[in-house]
């Protein structure tokens, strides 16, 4: 977002969390750019936090998955939106892209891997998956959003040995995914630990999800599928992987079989891990940096993928 544009996200984050016209009583009275990405932008004054969403998105998709975090059905899992947002808070930025206003919540320490939540996000994902969805929810992005990372791959004029690479591992993935469970069943289409926040409504709240953009009908094993997918390459260690995985399956998950949880984790994890390694070389080329160490650990992983051309198998020392 250009400065001009990211001064009013700061001035309608400002009305968000006051009256327009009321001294400011925050501790911090400057501008803080949580995001500031092209799937969006968010900004914090205080307690509230304002997302400019994403240019281009369905204006009736994104509403039903606005809806969905306001449930009751959902409340202790999703983050709600904030419950009084200032009445002259605009539903659009000037470049038509949705505005909405949450309640500033404490996310997960990346400084501090030991203490990453990962039962308590298997836990909110399982009961996630066991909501019964509201009518009219489009289809999670999950499955979409691989395609489009392997497109901006493509036009970023990346490296040609490493593009090769991950379209090799793209090349094993089926050309249209599984059908998924009939029921659709909710899914959050974006999970990560940076999806997770204390909920800011009571001291030392306890952890939801946020960031409903991708949510929607679908299979929940892609939300599964980023852990799964550091796990097979490695990035993360076999016991965190088993305590996320034991915990999701105890509160009665359904996406996987507890007896073979890779039958349904091998393409979604094979296709988040070609996402990866593809945003890892759009990104590092547009930045003109060399690709960190994770990053070199996806491409590898990719190598391991397209190689083979089979099942995505957890490390060996697994």
């Amino acid at each position: 977002m250009e400065h001009a544009e990211l001064e009013q996200l700061s001035d309608l984050a400002r009305d968000a969390a006051h009256r327009a016209d009321a001294d400011c009583p925050c501790a911090s009275r400057t501008r803080i750019v949580l995001a500031d990405r092209d799937d969006g932008t968010v900004v914090r004054h205080g307690a509230v936090v304002v997302k400019a969403h994403a240019p281009g998105i369905d204006p009736d998709e994104h509403a039903a998955r606005i809806a969905v975090a306001a449930l009751d059905a959902l409340d202790g899992i999703l983050l709600p939106p904030h419950p009084h947002p200032h009445p002259t808070l605009p539903t659009r930025t000037a470049d038509a892209r949705p505005l909405t206003a949450w309640p500033y919540g404490t996310p997960v320490d990346p400084a501090d891997p030991d203490a990453a939540p990962w039962e308590d996000a298997a836990r909110l994902l399982a009961r996630l998956h066991r909501t019964p969805p509201p009518p009219g929810l489009p289809p999670m992005r999950a499955p979409a959003k691989a395609a489009l990372a392997v497109h901006r791959m493509r036009l970023a004029d990346a490296p040609r040995p490493a593009v090769e690479v991950v379209l090799r591992a793209w090349a094993t993935l089926p050309e249209e995914p599984a059908a998924a469970p009939d029921p659709a069943l909710l899914c959050h289409g974006d999970f990560h630990l940076g999806q997770l926040v204390r909920d800011p409504r009571t001291p030392d709240g306890p952890w939801l999800l946020i960031d409903v953009d991708d949510l929607g009908l679908g299979d929940p094993a892609w939300d599964l599928a980023r852990p799964a997918a550091w796990f097979a390459a490695g990035i993360l260690p076999p016991d965190v992987w088993s305590r996320f995985l034991d915990a999701y399956v105890a509160a009665g998950g359904p996406a996987v079989a507890a007896h073979d949880p890779w039958a349904q984790l091998d393409v979604p994890a094979r296709a988040l891990t070609v996402q990866t390694a593809a945003l890892a070389l759009a990104k590092s080329t547009a930045e003109q940096r060399p690709l960190d160490e994770v990053e070199e650990v996806m491409i590898d992983t990719c190598a391991r993928i397209g190689s083979l051309r089979t099942e995505l198998s957890p490390p060996a020392s697994s």
